[in-house]
């Protein structure tokens, strides 16, 4: 989960551009068979559970619709099929929206928001007593994926002006783990859980420097679905957002109630009660539609979108016809757009949630 990278962001640009120019312009038009990806992270896992225990069949039997869930092992794979038009809906990393479908053309909306990394994502070390002691130092990361965001965060909340003060070295989700573990060169990286807590516990000179709990919402994980579809087809959203707060609402009770969706996500995820516990601690989830209609509403959500969006113009992941921060507009929640209202791209839509704290789904 969270790999978004400048390259691979690129090629769909040069790739698929006059595509997706076509398909934000075209009517969605109504239908009644929809497709939902989701990857292997906790945030996003009562999906799966949605499916398996057939409340997300229950909700779109409401609407007369159908939703085929799906688990993709693959996270940039699953966008790309979101890009393609293969998937209706994904879950994804608030700044990938931004940076891969927005970016790339897609007129994409942020429709349900799942949870925000409040502690999954750190910044360690083996040798550095203080963010500030990386200066020049090489750390390893997934570049342009949330953890070089947090790095960049970390870096100019002490005092640095940014990634430009270190040097960082590219390094897959998959690998980053071992190479930490294994490799007495790599002292500093950037990662998320599960990753993290395996470098961590394998590692006993290492100091946690800077973690996502300092930067409350800044790395959120929703589900994204194409404009237009939402538009026409309303009913997808509904259905999707009822069900997913109806297996939140289980987790939230506890007890016998929480119990058949933690063991799903436990296995789900490859690991037991006290490693899914690890996950769910570090990680706030919006359990009603009132918390999330709330958080997508509030201005500090504004304000979290001008910092992705800025530092992701300043990576290069607007693509390279972009001159300026403001070449992709991002429309908030009340209508407000940072960058260009000719060339909105990017949503945020509080309405499924609003509908679901007034009891509306």
């Amino acid at each position: 989960m969270k790999t978004s990278l400048r390259a691979l962001t690129q090629f769909l640009i040069i790739a698929i551009g006059a595509a997706l120019a076509l398909a934000g312009s075209a009517s969605a038009a109504q239908k009644t068979a929809f497709k939902v990806g989701y990857s292997i992270y906790v945030g996003f896992m009562p999906m799966g559970y949605m499916k398996e225990s057939g409340i997300l069949k229950k909700w779109a039997d409401k609407y007369g619709i159908e939703i085929e869930m799906m688990p993709i092992n693959d996270y940039v794979g699953s966008i790309n099929q979101f890009i393609s038009g293969d998937l209706d809906a994904v879950g994804v990393a608030g700044m990938d929206a931004l940076t891969m479908p927005a970016a790339g053309g897609v007129d994409t909306s942020i429709f349900l928001i799942t949870d925000y990394s409040n502690g999954n994502d750190v910044l360690m070390s083996k040798s550095a007593t203080s963010v500030a002691d990386l200066k020049g130092k090489d750390v390893y990361l997934v570049e342009y994926s949330v953890s070089h965001y947090l790095l960049n965060r970390a870096l100019v909340m002490n005092g640095l002006s940014g990634v430009g003060e270190v040097k960082t070295v590219n390094i897959s989700d998959a690998d980053i783990a071992a190479a930490y573990l294994s490799n007495a060169d790599i002292q500093n990286a950037a990662a998320w859980k599960p990753m993290t807590a395996d470098m961590i516990a394998g590692s006993p000179e290492t100091k946690v420097l800077f973690d996502s709990s300092e930067i409350p919402g800044e790395i959120m994980d929703v589900f994204i679905g194409n404009t237009q579809v939402l538009k026409d087809n309303p009913a997808f959203g509904k259905a999707l957002t009822g069900a997913w707060y109806e297996a939140l609402a289980a987790i939230k009770a506890g007890g016998d109630t929480a119990k058949p969706v933690n063991d799903y996500m436990a296995s789900a995820l490859g690991t037991d009660q006290a490693g899914l516990k690890t996950q769910i601690d570090t990680t706030f989830f919006f359990y009603t539609p009132a918390e999330a209609a709330t958080f997508l509403s509030d201005a500090k959500t504004g304000t979290i979108m001008d910092d992705i969006r800025k530092f992701s113009f300043d990576r290069g992941l607007f693509g390279q016809g972009a001159t300026s921060v403001d070449a992709i507009g991002i429309e908030l929640a009340d209508g407000t757009v940072l960058g260009d209202p000719a060339n909105v791209k990017l949503r945020i839509d509080a309405s499924y949630a609003k509908l679901g704290a007034d009891g509306g789904l």
